[in-house]
């Protein structure tokens, strides 16, 4: 009897040893599969992960115990404060991050400067629609038409003014639940902030400052190199001067090398030409055609490609203008949104078909992919990145909780992904280290890594429109920043 039962208790333990080895292998495989896996850390950063991961699994620890403590679980505006203090986020900060590859143009800067800096400005006139929301005008004297009213003179009048116009310039509310009861509710509000900033912008000194302190956001934030979409709105001077499409894009690619100029270290910028999808075909091929001199001009190099933007699911379809997209062939690369909702097989969701079909460089949001198997299978064979932007598909109603985002599964399968920022001033964020944060702790698992970090840095750039002698320059220069981050991250360590 007993030689029987140290025979069980003697097969039992090696049963038992071969299953946790095999347990063991096969989380192995897994954690294998994913971003940044391929990478092999030096001895120096090691030593930098040992300390980020130190600093996470606290946060993963406390979040695990009272889930109301994990920040990405909670709405960005309510978690954005409480995100500022924490130690994985200000390591992030000190990161290199590479390059920012989605954003667009009214929504680049934080809604302080765009408060502060722009609208006390002299000579701005305000004109308020049926909703209370103010259009913007700069003229030395009131502008021909009716309903506008100097702003000095209204803050002198009203106490209230400025409360209110700062809360027209953000998405930011106390309580977003209840404010944004739905996807198609916050689009609204979020179309309304467009235009509000986009009439301030329009304003010659408003327009290169605001562009000047983006790219100084930017900088401050450790991202030296963007690629952002645009509209090339109608900006004009006091003196009645109208530029048009070409000289705006002028005044961007001067702003940039302005910038450069004063930032050597800075890489550079690009321009996605991106007007609205809620136009007629006759319209987009207007767009096409003036993408078309644009791209013969004299700032071609400073133009990177093609989207059309807007609320896919009430904006036109891809499908709807493939003949006035096609005529632009090989002479582009095409960066479209595509996917941006959460519907399957809508017309919207089918945007991805004809992104991928009309070979874009790159997808923006990508949400919906994971309900298209085949283009999941695309996407990695031909290296096609997905930018994912998770706190604005959080803000604009696409997911509340991230940890249950698609890009979760990207991520841990090695999908060409880059993280991306989208309209940061509109809710109160600023540069990329936000989204990276959110991405690393929300995206990532309680694993994800140094190595996570470091490959999303790196698809920045290897992802970027740059040629190829530009990228290998680019990522020189990051690698450099990257050694001195991580030599800086360890000296700080030792002296604490």
């Amino acid at each position: 009897m007993w030689r029987c039962l140290t025979l069980y208790l003697v097969v039992s333990a090696s049963a038992a040893s071969d299953y946790y080895q095999r347990r063991a292998v096969l989380i192995e495989k897994s954690q294998n599969r994913s971003i940044g896996a391929d990478l092999v850390l030096n001895a120096d950063e090691r030593k930098v992960n040992r300390l980020l991961m130190q600093l996470k699994h606290r946060e993963f620890d406390a979040g695990f115990k009272d889930p109301e403590k994990f920040l990405p679980l909670r709405h960005f505006f309510l978690a954005r404060d409480n995100i500022t203090r924490s130690g994985v986020f200000k390591l992030i900060r000190q990161m290199p991050k590479g390059a920012s590859l989605h954003s667009h143009d009214l929504g680049l800067v934080s809604d302080a400067y765009v408060f502060h800096n722009l609208t006390f400005r002299k000579n701005l006139w305000a004109k308020p629609d049926p909703e209370g929301r103010y259009t913007f005008r700069f003229s030395r004297t009131v502008p021909d038409d009716d309903g506008w009213e100097e702003v000095d003179a209204l803050r002198r009048s009203d106490p209230s003014f400025d409360a209110r116009l700062r809360a027209q310039l953000t998405l930011v509310v106390p309580d977003p639940f209840t404010a944004y009861s739905d996807i198609d509710v916050i689009w609204r509000v979020f179309e309304g902030v467009f235009r509000s900033v986009g009439s301030l912008l329009a304003f010659r000194p408003a327009f290169e400052d605001y562009f000047y302190r983006a790219l100084e956001e930017l900088h401050e934030d450790n991202v030296k190199y963007l690629e952002f979409r645009g509209l090339l709105p109608e900006v004009y001077d006091l003196d009645g001067r109208v530029y048009t499409p070409e000289e705006v894009l002028g005044l961007y690619d001067a702003t940039a090398t302005r910038f450069k100029r004063a930032h050597p270290d800075f890489v550079g910028v690009r321009f996605i030409y991106a007007p609205s999808r809620r136009v007629n075909a006759s319209v987009v091929a207007d767009y096409v055609a003036l993408y078309e001199r644009l791209h013969a001009g004299k700032y071609s190099k400073f133009l990177a490609g093609f989207d059309l933007v807007g609320q896919e699911d009430l904006g036109r379809t891809l499908l709807d203008f493939v003949p006035q997209l096609l005529t632009l062939g090989n002479r582009t690369k095409f960066f479209f949104h595509a996917g941006e909702t959460d519907w399957s097989y809508e017309p919207s969701d089918l945007n991805l078909y004809d992104a991928v079909l009309l070979n874009a460089t790159r997808i923006g949001h990508g949400y919906a992919i994971l309900k298209h198997p085949e283009l999941l299978r695309i996407v990695k064979e031909r290296a096609i990145a997905i930018e994912v932007a998770p706190i604005s598909n959080q803000v604009l109603k696409l997911v509340d909780d991230v940890r249950n985002h698609p890009a979760n599964f990207l991520v841990a399968n090695g999908y060409p992904v880059v993280i991306a920022c989208d309209d940061p001033g509109l809710w109160g964020a600023r540069g990329l280290s936000f989204d990276f944060y959110v991405a690393f702790m929300g995206l990532s698992g309680r694993e994800g890594d140094l190595r996570l970090l470091k490959r999303l840095a790196i698809n920045s750039i290897e992802y970027s429109s740059l040629d190829e002698r530009r990228k290998r320059y680019a990522m020189k220069r990051w690698r450099q920043e990257w050694d001195q981050f991580v030599a800086g991250v360890i000296r700080s360590s030792e002296t604490e």
